[in-house]
């Protein structure tokens, strides 16, 4: 059930729900997952089949990949569960929760189709993380449409960038264009929720940067429940797929920072300005972490060439 302090609200921002709504529906394209999966490379499981990772060629860190972005995708029954929560049933709202739902449906039918022909990943141990997830359930909770709109809008760009670094790794066409469509649906999805923060900024400034403040200092990707997130997580990082280098200058740089302009915002209460002010902290610490982690990333990678070219040179 929607809070009764966001009903007046969500009210207030109903015509620019309506307009981001009609906007994405005339730019959105329908698309359909049959037609992105290779079929004709498809063959039976026999029932004593085990999978071996040299049945497709792929590095170990874009299997992790995969693995976490397909069990995200299949969480989608929770997710719908809380945005609906969030924004309600009725009106564009209700519209949008339907509508981005249908269409995230998508994701997961085309993803897990292309893997279990292309047998890229143990279907076994996917169905097991699939049963895992699911009966777990969890997912992030904003407490309100204000906080899920900032935390939304944050998640579905890191979501886009996750998919579509993820596709750009995988060597194979099929592949690449599967994480290519998915991607573009994210961002479809990034724009609405992007647009209407900044809406919502401009009718309760104090409100939205409080959440701001919230979300940003304690956000996580939506995948917690997933077996050994960790593990997978920390592969992704390294990969350079999504890490903290990524969030800080892919996100909240260019949309928390640009964007919404949080150090320009007028109009603010005291405790807003407080949120800000440690907001702002906030960035600029990650901004030196971000930047620290990128420093040895470059070194490693520059250690390891040279080792390859002194190896090579050797023989």
């Amino acid at each position: 059930m929607v809070l009764n302090a966001d009903i007046e609200f969500l009210g207030e921002l109903q015509p620019k729900a309506e307009e981001l709504l009609e906007n994405h529906i005339n730019k959105t394209k329908e698309w359909h997952p049959h037609a992105l999966v290779p079929w004709s490379r498809g063959e039976d499981f026999e029932p004593d089949y085990e999978w071996s990772p040299e049945e497709f060629d792929l590095p170990d860190e874009v299997r992790s990949a995969l693995f976490v972005n397909l069990l995200t995708e299949d969480n989608l029954p929770y997710y719908f569960r809380d945005i609906e929560r969030m924004f309600g049933r009725d009106g564009a709202w209700g519209e949008w929760v339907r509508r981005w739902t249908a269409e995230e449906g998508r994701h997961a039918v085309v993803i897990r189709d292309y893997l279990t022909i292309t047998r890229a990943i143990d279907p076994v141990a996917l169905e097991q993380g699939r049963m895992i997830q699911m009966s777990g359930g969890e997912v992030p909770e904003p407490e309100t449409a204000v906080d899920g709109m900032v935390y939304v809008t944050l998640q579905e760009l890191a979501t886009r960038i996750s998919h579509r670094n993820t596709g750009a790794m995988i060597d194979d066409p099929a592949g690449y264009d599967i994480m290519r469509r998915v991607a573009m649906d994210e961002n479809h999805h990034f724009l609405f929720y992007r647009d209407i923060t900044k809406a919502a900024l401009d009718l309760a400034p104090s409100e939205v940067v409080k959440a701001i403040e919230k979300q940003i200092v304690n956000f996580e990707m939506p995948g917690t429940g997933i077996p050994e997130y960790e593990a997978h997580a920390k592969k992704i990082a390294q990969a350079g797929i999504y890490n903290l280098e990524v969030h800080q200058e892919q996100i909240i740089e260019p949309i928390v920072v640009n964007f919404w302009g949080l150090e320009s915002i007028e109009g603010l209460d005291a405790e807003a300005e407080q949120a800000r002010e440690r907001a702002m902290a906030f960035i600029v610490k990650s901004r030196r972490v971000a930047e620290r982690m990128k420093q040895r990333r470059e070194a490693k990678l520059a250690r390891e060439a040279a080792q390859e070219g002194a190896a090579t040179s050797a023989a």
